[in-house]
């Protein structure tokens, strides 16, 4: 197959492939009619820094990769919740709604889990196992399986890690059914998300609220939740431009950094996604 087929491949699946490595289709076209003279040695360099600039990628992530790194992370969520309900832990989540609400939520994920592995078949990677796990985070938060608001604390931090890290890979699978799969679960942990900071509002009883979206602390930065040892969790949150425009005060308007900030989600790449779950895995058990 010649660089021509290659393209008219790519173009059934990405209609704006030419646009994407030329505002000018017609030239895209012509170049590669030019093909014949360039030497085969050279045609993989050149088109490799054409695919960068076309889709801003410089290592190619194929969608089994992106699934199994989703997978991965639902199956810690789903370890963390599950153990938390199960016995013999004595849970610290309070009966009646509370409990409900925790349970839903671990189904859900377990829902992820299966629905994601159902996707990846015979490719899927292994559960990660509850002895694989470290909650505590080395020690960081040694009563989170006794101490309900140290519980939700975590829970919100996973949370809004995982709607981060589904934002981060839909990129990669622009163009596939599986980011259609990827989105209807993004949208569920951002519920979670704001579910989970809606029961530390009613734990606080008054004395903090917790909103259902990120938003800045008392020290300035994204970091919302009280919890200083998460910080990673919102590294980035406190942008207040977007598509090249400050939102301050956009259009002589009194908007606020605090209120930009809540505006929009940003987010998080797989390296920083990675760091944050590496802290509840044992040695030897790290993501990479």
């Amino acid at each position: 197959m010649n660089i021509v087929n290659i393209l008219e491949e790519i173009e059934k699946v990405d209609g704006e492939i030419y646009e994407r490595l030329s505002p000018r289709r017609t030239a895209m076209k012509d170049f590669f009619n030019m093909g014949k003279k360039i030497s085969l040695a050279a045609l993989p360099l050149a088109m490799g820094s054409l695919f960068q600039k076309a889709y801003g990628q410089t290592t190619p992530t194929s969608v089994t990769d992106v699934l199994n790194f989703a997978l991965s992370l639902e199956y810690l969520e789903y370890n963390f919740y599950n153990h938390a309900l199960a016995a013999p832990v004595p849970t610290p989540i309070p009966s009646g709604a509370p409990l409900a609400a925790i349970t839903l939520i671990r189904d859900h994920e377990l829902a992820h889990v299966n629905l994601l592995k159902g996707a990846l078949g015979a490719s899927a990677r292994a559960p990660i196992p509850y002895s694989d796990t470290d909650f505590t985070a080395g020690g960081t938060f040694p009563t989170v399986f006794s101490d309900y608001g140290t519980f939700l604390a975590v829970a919100q931090g996973f949370e809004d890690t995982g709607v981060r890290a589904y934002k981060g890979q839909a990129g990669f699978l622009v163009k596939n059914a599986a980011l259609t799969t990827a989105l209807q679960i993004h949208s569920v942990e951002a519920r979670h998300a704001a579910h989970i900071r809606g029961m530390r509002t009613a734990l606080a009883a008054g004395s903090a609220v917790y909103k259902p979206y990120v938003s800045l602390g008392a020290s300035g930065q994204a970091n919302d939740s009280g919890v200083p040892q998460v910080d990673a969790v919102y590294a980035g949150e406190d942008l207040t431009v977007q598509a090249g425009i400050n939102i301050v005060g956009i259009n002589g308007t009194a908007v606020t950094k605090a209120a930009a900030v809540e505006c929009f989600d940003e987010p998080l790449d797989r390296a920083a996604v990675i760091t944050i779950a590496n802290l509840f895995l044992m040695p030897g058990k790290k993501l990479s």
